[in-house]
């Protein structure tokens, strides 16, 4: 009966990775009423290098590249993006890069980063965050190595494959959780990260960042009033009690 339940699960899972095949755009990106595929909710790439925080861009200094674009604080952020964009894009598409390592790509948080080794990490949320930093080694290497099979992948298309057909390599959020709780004791996650069919059928990458679900609505400049969504400001994501 087990054995059966779970072939079950796995067809249904097959037959949703078929239905969404080509779903998603390979990056994490909003669509703006321009057509724009805009990369981390319309903040400012460079800014993470020159002040280290999470800084609204502005819709009218833009970079347009393949399938995405970047909005920036200033044009002096611009034209250093334009010389080098390698060396201040987000990693991994601009999704979680916990996910990465393990082929999905889900979720894109621009509060949540870190500079790791001069490359930027974008984060789905503080969970994601907080399990990544358990190992960060051995999930930039995994990462590295999935990134060139599932780079071109609609987003959808390649989480739900990989849910299905997991790496060898595979941890349960369960696992990590559990690991983070044993060396942080007084530091849970608990953060609500709002579900499979939201993030990978019904939203976007970014939305709860976006729309404020479980923290404070970042918005999208240009899409979103200001306040929040207020050209060249810093923006202040969740921030649990041990981190305030």
């Amino acid at each position: 009966m087990v054995n059966a339940l779970r072939y079950l699960q796995r067809t249904a899972l097959l037959a949703a990775t078929a239905l969404l095949a080509g779903c998603g755009a390979p990056y994490a990106t909003v669509r703006t009423p321009d057509g724009d595929e805009l990369m981390l909710l319309g903040h400012d790439p460079v800014a993470y290098f020159t002040i280290g925080k999470p800084v609204r861009g502005n819709p009218k200094i833009k970079a347009v590249l393949p399938e995405r674009s970047y909005y920036f604080a200033n044009e002096q952020h611009r034209q250093m993006f334009l010389a080098d964009p390698a060396r201040y894009e987000p990693q991994y598409g601009g999704f979680c890069s916990n996910g990465a390592p393990f082929g999905i790509k889900m979720g894109s948080d621009p509060t949540e980063f870190e500079i790791y080794e001069g490359r930027l990490m974008i984060f789905g949320d503080i969970v994601g965050h907080s399990k990544w930093s358990l190992d960060p080694a051995f999930n930039v290497k995994h990462a590295d190595e999935m990134w060139p099979e599932v780079r071109d992948a609609g987003w959808r298309a390649a989480t739900v494959r990989h849910i299905v057909f997991r790496v060898p390599w595979y941890r349960t959020s369960r696992s990590l959780t559990e690991e983070w709780n044993a060396k942080h004791p007084d530091k849970p996650v608990t953060f609500d990260p709002g579900g499979f069919v939201n993030n990978v059928v019904l939203k976007y990458p970014g939305w709860r960042a976006r729309e404020g679900y479980g923290q404070p609505a970042l918005g999208i400049v240009g899409l979103d009033p200001c306040p929040p969504a207020c050209v060249g400001e810093v923006s202040q994501g969740y921030a649990p009690p041990w981190r305030r």
